[in-house]
């Protein structure tokens, strides 16, 4: 495995690469793209913080790369879409960065409530100017937090002890969520409209670019001051520089920039404001927590885990992938089965019932289609792309929970909708490590998901097995195993064969021309 890694990442946090066999090559000088992209290609591996844009063209040209990892918790550096088009997964820290940006979100609210970096500079000017640096207090003022995840929790945490009342607008948490961080849960105008501070802690998407825009500002009580160590571009900065200098607004705290570094923004040349060059995560414990858990998590991916902090594909606890985990290699197998016995597949419908109704099944949906795709796609499929390539292709996913487990304690049944009608399979997990598939075109079967198999379709009546049985003796292919699903005797039936090895393409046409087979197709499960 070879891995690079950029833009400063501590030496000592990429321990956990340090490998036999493993190539880390950890660059401290700045690359352009165009020297990524001429680098790149036979990396398995690539660790960025912030600096370094991983764009699309960089990633096209890494012919070898698995997986990316952001030293940080921001990903906006990094084209998500075509990294998950090329299957490659992007993993960060989100938490080794938690306390630095809290506690900076929290110097910066008392600099800028109290007025030190210009108390700071008046005196090494020579002037003693207390009198025009009146600040205000922390206490029993309330605080606006924009974002209830890892660091707005934080913070709210910190802010309270100073006695602060805490407002928060998040519309992916729940208000029992908020009320046990002792945070009011309100729509975005309440917050602005009753916060003496507000603190942003969201990440930058198309939803939130300039959130706190003009109209935003306006309707923010006067004298409110703004903390902002998320991501540049949350702030509309030309707006907020705007309403500082008309008074609207007190004063603010920024950390980031719709531009960095930094050169010609607004904020530059206002009056109460207090600027920092993103130092949000620059602690030294920030910094190696950070790289210790993005080479953790690349570690287990290269490996053969899934990290537990990947941005572009279902991230999953360690105690529920290991449940998780028989369902999703049956699941791979069905997917595939459909793909060697179905053509042309526009739609999927996937039931789970018995003890799975409850679970939470988008990987093992996902693992059906990776083992659909790789069957019929010379693309690279893997579960971080999966869905993305079976949206391309026009499949449409349906998932179904119900209570009933048919006889079973888990079950999964995949309805494929075909140009030629419908093919459903059907499995089920007997102990952890007894995946069978139990049902064939609504036929009852007990068959081992693996090697070779022979799936025929045909009328129940006597002979036709043992014609199978004959040919395959004669062309010297062994039957391992054997199963006829059917309803009543004498009516269609399912037999699938399990050989010690592959039919001939002429072995197979002859099984299809017995009267009585309709179409057998050979699967193959390794």
């Amino acid at each position: 495995m070879k891995i690079l890694v950029l833009d400063g990442v501590r030496q000592a946090g990429v321990e956990a690469l340090q490998r036999p066999g493993w190539q880390v090559d950890i660059i401290s000088e700045r690359w352009t793209e165009a020297e990524l992209i001429s680098r790149i290609g036979t990396y398995d591996a690539l660790i960025v913080r912030s600096a370094t844009k991983v764009t699309a063209a960089v990633i096209e040209a890494a012919d070898s790369l698995k997986v990316i990892g952001r030293a940080g918790v921001g990903v906006d550096n990094i084209d998500l879409e075509a990294a998950t088009r090329r299957g490659i997964v992007v993993v960060n820290a989100p938490d080794g960065n938690t306390i630095a940006a809290a506690e900076h979100s929290l110097a910066l609210m008392l600099a800028l409530a109290r007025n030190i970096p210009q108390g700071d500079a008046s005196l090494k000017h020579g002037r003693w100017d207390r009198k025009h640096l009146v600040g205000v207090e922390l206490r029993q003022k309330t605080l606006g937090i924009l974002g209830l995840g890892r660091i707005g929790s934080a913070v709210a945490k910190r802010a309270q002890a100073f006695d602060m009342g805490c407002l928060g607008y998040d519309p992916y948490i729940s208000v029992e969520q908020a009320n046990r961080l002792g945070v009011e849960l309100v729509p975005l105008d309440t917050l602005l409209e009753r916060s003496d501070f507000i603190t942003i802690h969201m990440p930058l998407t198309e939803d939130t670019r300039h959130l706190l825009d003009a109209k935003a500002l306006s309707l923010m009580k006067p004298g409110v001051r703004i903390i902002n160590v998320a991501r540049g571009g949350i702030i509309d900065e030309a707006a907020l520089a705007e309403a500082i200098k008309t008074g609207k607004i007190a004063g603010a705290a920024v950390d980031v920039f719709e531009q960095e570094p930094v050169v010609s923004s607004p904020l530059l040349e206002c009056p109460n404001v207090v600027l920092t060059p993103h130092l949000g995560a620059s602690t030294e414990e920030a910094q190696l927590h950070v790289a210790v858990d993005v080479a953790e998590a690349i570690a287990k991916f290269l490996d053969g885990g899934l990290p537990n902090n990947a941005v572009n594909m279902a991230t999953i606890a360690p105690e529920i992938m290991e449940k998780l985990a028989p369902y999703i290699q049956l699941a791979e197998k069905l997917g595939s089965f459909l793909a060697q016995v179905a053509g042309g597949i526009s739609r999927l419908r996937v039931t789970y019932s018995g003890a799975l109704m409850d679970w939470k099944t988008g990987p093992i949906t996902t693992s059906i289609l990776k083992g659909m795709l790789e069957r019929i796609m010379d693309d690279h499929v893997n579960l971080v792309n999966a869905d993305y390539l079976a949206r391309r292709r026009g499949v449409k996913v349906e998932t179904v929970h119900r209570g009933n487990g048919d006889d079973y304690h888990n079950r999964i049944a995949v309805e494929a909708e075909t140009a030629e009608g419908q093919v459903t399979v059907a499995g089920s997990v007997f102990q952890p490590d007894s995946p069978r598939i139990v049902e064939i075109n609504g036929y009852r079967v007990d068959a081992v998901p693996t090697g070779y198999m022979l799936v025929a379709p045909h009328q129940d009546r006597p002979g036709i097995i043992g014609k199978v049985g004959t040919m395959l003796g004669e062309a010297g292919i062994n039957i391992a195993t054997m199963q006829v699903g059917r309803k009543k005797q004498g009516g269609p039936a399912v037999m699938v064969l399990g050989t010690d090895a592959p039919l001939p393409p002429a072995v197979l046409d002859a099984i299809c021309e017995i009267p009585g087979i309709y179409g057998a197709k050979q699967v193959v499960l390794l």
